[in-house]
């Protein structure tokens, strides 16, 4: 699990993102802070491996924080939530180590494609051996990481349901290995005519990679995979 705390001087919104934050599948929210002080002192008592921070706290900015964090010795992972919209402050973002910039206001579908690019990038650091030495490849794969496609919930085609497409990236995430329609079909509990309309949705979306996979027959099978995994 990925633990996460949540900065916000609004108590609402607090609420509203660390909601969001828990409908993510391997996010938790350990706390809820809505001043640097208070934000600090979490940090201070739990292991968070990721703070969603807001630039405008009554203490001090979010950028001040962020700075002293790293003064401090604290390596959390920083994504900033924020009204603040300037190109200067989002420079000193970037500058002071910021991974990504959410600019108020956003629904769900704009925290969670953040999240899964934060999910994407811890995959592939892991992938590349953690905190032994990387090659080019490697660095390249680790800069691209954040950088993933709009929320497969984007867009969708009328009668398709967003719980089902979670539940077919959740299926092709988790199965290690690149699957057909049949056994997504059997999996999700769904017709295999509707888990091919989702498939090629997805795929067309550019959010999973087709191969295909050559039997006896001399017939291709379509295999599925979903992109951020690999």
């Amino acid at each position: 699990m990925i633990d996460v705390l949540v900065v916000d001087d609004d108590f609402r919104v607090a609420e509203i993102n660390a909601a969001y934050v828990s409908q993510v599948p391997g996010f938790r929210v350990v706390g809820r802070a809505h001043t640097a002080a208070q934000a600090l002192a979490t940090l201070e008592r739990h292991h968070v491996d990721l703070v969603l921070l807001d630039h405008y706290l009554p203490d001090e900015t979010g950028l001040t924080l962020v700075r002293r964090l790293r003064q401090m010795g604290h390596h959390s992972d920083v994504i900033m939530v924020t009204a603040a919209r300037d190109v200067a402050t989002v420079q000193a973002a970037m500058r002071y180590g910021a991974l990504q910039y959410l600019v108020k206001p956003f629904g769900f579908s704009g925290l969670r494609a953040k999240l899964d690019g934060y999910a994407a990038l811890r995959r592939t650091v892991e992938g590349v051996g953690g905190r032994g030495e990387a090659g080019q490849e490697q660095v390249d794969r680790i800069f691209a990481a954040l950088r993933t496609p709009d929320s497969p919930h984007n867009e969708l085609p009328k009668g398709h349901s967003a719980a089902t497409v979670d539940l077919i990236r959740r299926i092709l995430d988790q199965a290690g290995l690149p699957l057909s329609a049949h056994e997504v079909a059997e999996r999700a509990g769904v017709s295999r005519s509707t888990a091919q309309r989702y498939l090629k949705h997805l795929e067309r979306a550019g959010h999973i990679s087709l191969t295909l996979k050559y039997g006896d027959t001399g017939r291709p099978e379509h295999r599925y995979a979903w992109a951020r995994a690999s």
